[in-house]
């Protein structure tokens, strides 16, 4: 079963943006290609235990194992030496990717207190989206009272896109909400 996304980029996203942008084949058309979720837990350097919460809250999110991240220098100023644990990340593709950027388009992003859209310049200049949550507990699949500590999270929405204005009439078109 394909995702709803998906079909959503299939039926109405193609044939929009290559009226839009007047590509020459729908091959042309800029397509999601990979969404990293990066989670920092500097505090996991003196505690172990720290480590394992964000594994498994990062796990329940994306719905995948995360792999995790080591200290490339030591850093005397914080403590820090060299292989040392320092967060968790993951990568998504094909259908996790569709089914993860529904929720957090849908769910996550209006549960977020505050929030006024997300900035229009968080591009890279290459067709690529960083944005950063503040908190865990805006997913549905984080149970409140087993959080052992609100973390945030970097998320990456890797395109296809040559520009950011390619990438961003695409995320546009996938209900992203983007601030004025």
């Amino acid at each position: 079963m394909t995702p709803r996304l998906r079909e959503v980029y299939d039926q109405t996203i193609v044939p929009a943006m290559t009226e839009e942008f007047s590509y020459a084949n729908r091959l042309e058309v800029p397509r999601l290609d990979k969404i990293v979720i990066n989670m920092g837990v500097g505090e996991a350097s003196q505690d172990k235990k720290k480590m394992e919460g964000a594994l498994t809250d990062l796990q329940l999110i994306a719905g995948q194992k995360p792999i995790v991240t080591y200290a490339k220098k030591s850093i005397a100023g914080f403590k820090l030496r060299e292989e040392m644990m320092v967060g968790c990340k993951l990568t998504l593709r094909r259908q996790r990717m569709y089914e993860f950027l529904d929720r957090l388009v849908t769910i996550a992003l209006p549960r977020v207190r505050d929030f006024r859209g997300l900035n229009g310049k968080s591009f890279d200049g290459r067709g690529n989206f960083s944005m950063g949550i503040k908190e865990q507990i805006v997913f549905p699949e984080i149970d409140y009272d087993k959080v052992d500590q609100i973390r945030g999270m970097d998320i990456i929405i890797c395109t296809t896109a040559k520009t950011d204005a390619e990438a961003k009439a695409l995320l546009k078109a996938f209900n992203m909400p983007f601030s004025n």
